[in-house]
Order: structure tokens, then sequence, then C-alpha cells
């Protein structure tokens, strides 16, 4: 039988053991209830994007949150290597996202030049053309028509950072729950008692961070989880000698040599499987970005499905039907991790989300056209 504690966590993801990290960090009492590798984990089909541009185009809230993230960046991996000794493989040298035609170059630069405008922390955008990329990639394909670039983006490997966030959550006194997939959650005056696999628990106060499962648990608590999965598709090649001095967007080089590949999102359900005409399609954009690549071998490939909200950004929400209650469905858990382990863990912990993570990302923002409408 799982045994009381002060703050459960629903969800032992890049979400929930970043929110529980920054919880036991400040001195309260937490177990962290994880279901185990059977889950939908997202980080297994996470590219390891430390990822700024791009983000918030029509959203400057989820822009500024991305952008102080990134810049926290440095500081939080570092601290964590400290404190568990792990190597989180981050980089944060800026990447490019390729674009294969001036009508393609000229749109996404014109969207990151009005996001940059109306922001109020740069980001270090550039456009670049081809023959400035080759400064960094000499041997770029002639049908990359340039790039965009980001000075804060950068890199991590996921599943190390999952790793020591789980590894400094328990070294500071977190109990972690795992092959405990939470079935129900009935409130009670003093607070919630928790169905799992690993028995029953009693919580005073509980966060909803379970990826795709909030959609089934959310409405338990008086939340709202309209999320849906989406799945992606990651191409593995065989090591290669270091050649990549910066990342570019669905392209990353392990600490390895074996380079990431993917940036695919579909619409298929909780079907896992890979399908050979998205791997192809990678594969295709990738050898159009270093042709070389032709004769590399791909050794590897999986799928794994990511967490999307109708608009692809942030719900954070506070129960008002039961104020001990909080959410988080997310789908950059790594980009966010920073806040998620600092700022947002330090809201949790005082019982209210401020008015600049509430209201903007709130679900209610998915009920303000059909409201208008009426």
């Amino acid at each position: 039988m799982a045994a009381g504690t002060e703050i459960a966590i629903v969800g032992g993801g890049l979400v929930g053991a970043a929110i529980g990290l920054g919880l036991v960090r400040g001195g309260a009492s937490v177990a962290l209830y994880d279901e185990g590798d059977i889950a939908h984990r997202a980080a297994r089909g996470n590219l390891g994007n430390v990822w700024v541009q791009g983000k918030g185009l029509a959203s400057p809230p989820y822009a500024e949150l991305t952008r102080r993230a990134a810049l926290a960046w440095r500081g939080f991996a570092a601290a964590l290597t400290d404190e568990t000794g792990i190597d989180l493989r981050f980089r944060q040298d800026g990447a490019f996202f390729c674009c294969f035609s001036p009508e393609e170059l000229d749109k996404r630069a014109g969207q990151l030049e009005a996001t940059e405008a109306r922001s109020q922390i740069p980001s270090g955008y550039a456009r670049v053309g081809l023959s400035d990329m080759r400064a960094d990639f000499p041997m770029l394909g002639d049908d990359v028509a340039g790039a965009t670039f980001c000075k804060l983006d950068g890199m991590v490997d996921p599943l190390r950072l999952l790793r020591a966030l789980l590894a400094a959550f328990q070294k500071r006194g977190g109990r972690y729950l795992p092959r405990a997939r939470v079935e129900s959650i009935a409130p009670d005056a003093g607070g919630f008692h928790i169905a799992s696999a690993a028995g029953v628990g009693h919580a005073d106060r509980i966060v909803l961070a379970a990826g795709l499962g909030n959609a089934r648990l959310a409405p338990q608590l008086g939340l709202e989880a309209p999320v849906r999965p989406a799945r992606g598709q990651i191409l593995i090649t065989e090591k290669l000698r270091p050649f990549m001095p910066r990342g570019i967007s669905f392209i990353r080089q392990t600490a390895d040599g074996g380079l990431i590949c993917g940036e695919s999102s579909e619409e298929a359900g909780f079907e896992e499987a890979t399908t050979r005409n998205v791997l192809q399609d990678t594969a295709r954009r990738a050898t159009t970005v270093f042709p070389f690549l032709r004769d590399v071998r791909a050794v590897r490939a999986w799928g794994a499905l990511r967490v999307m909200s109708p608009d692809g950004q942030p719900i954070y929400q506070h129960s008002t039907d039961y104020p001990q209650a909080f959410l988080t469905s997310v789908h950059s858990g790594v980009t966010l991790a920073p806040f998620h382990a600092g700022p947002l863990a330090g809201a949790i912990a005082a019982g209210a989300l401020p008015d600049d993570i509430a209201m903007p990302f709130s679900p209610a923002r998915f009920h303000v056209q059909a409201t208008r409408a009426a």
C-alpha cells in the first residue's frame, strides 16, 4: 500500500520529474507515480532539442516562456550534473532550421522577425544564406536555400536528462513509485486518495503531469486536458566522426557519433509503429541537407507519441473545484524543464499559479471562440 505524502505527482516523465525535483528542492514531501517503461514515454521520441525559434509565433506569452527557459538552461544543466554526476551532453551553441526554397526561407524569416519584434527577450535570431552556413557545414547540399539561426537553441540527451532528474529527485528524499499506473483519484476533505497499481495512497495536494494520461484523469479533479497523441518517427544512423559544430532542427549528432534524424508529426492514434513512407521522407530530407549521408547506414528506427494540445501550446491549470490540484500538459518537456523545476514548482508549492501562466495557458482558451459564436 502506497503511503501518504504532502504532494503527489502523477507522471514520471520529463515534466513530472522536473516538477518533482523543484518541489523537493523546496523542502516538500513528494511521491512521484510513474507508469514505468510501458508508458507512452515522449522522451523516447524526443530529438533532444532545446528549441526557441518558431515557438510562440502566434502567442507572445509562449515565446517569452520558451526564451526564459532557454536562458536558464546552462545553469540548470550545470547544477543537475553537479548534483548527480550525470553528463547531460548539453550544448547551447545555437542551431539552424534549414529551408529548401527561397519562398520557404522568406516566409519563415518573416514569421521569426515578427515574433522577435514582439518579444522583450532577444533570441539572437538571424537569417543565414547557404554560403554562410557552409562555414559550419562545408558538406552542405546545394539544394538548401538557406536557414534561420537562433543562438538560444541547443541540445541535450533527453534520456540522460530524465535519468538525472529522477536521480536528483530521489537523492533529495523524493519517493519514486515505478510501475504505479494511477487508475483513479478520489478527492476527500483532507486531500486525495490515489488508487494505483502500487496500492492506494493519499496526498494533501496533487499535480497531474501524466502526458496523454491527463485526458483520462483530469475530469476527476475538475480539470481539463484536451490532449491527443501525435506520432513522431526517429531514424538513427551508424556512428560517424564528429562533423556538426551546431545543431540542425531535425538532425542531431550524439556524443557517440550517430545521427538522430526526425521531425515528423502524424495523427495515428496510439499507434507507435514506424512507417516506410515517413522514414523515407526523413532520409530524403537528411540527404538533401548532407548528400554524403546517402552512403551512411541507418541502423535503428522507432516511433513515439508526443502530447499535443489543440494549439500546440502548454496547458497549465489550477482546479477551482479542488484548489489543491494542478495540471500540466506540455510537449516541450526538454526546453521547458528549467521552468518546470523552478518557477512552476515554486508556484505549486505556494498554492497558486501566477496570472502570467494561469491566464494565457488555461484550457479555457479553447472555449473562447465557441462562447463568442454563441
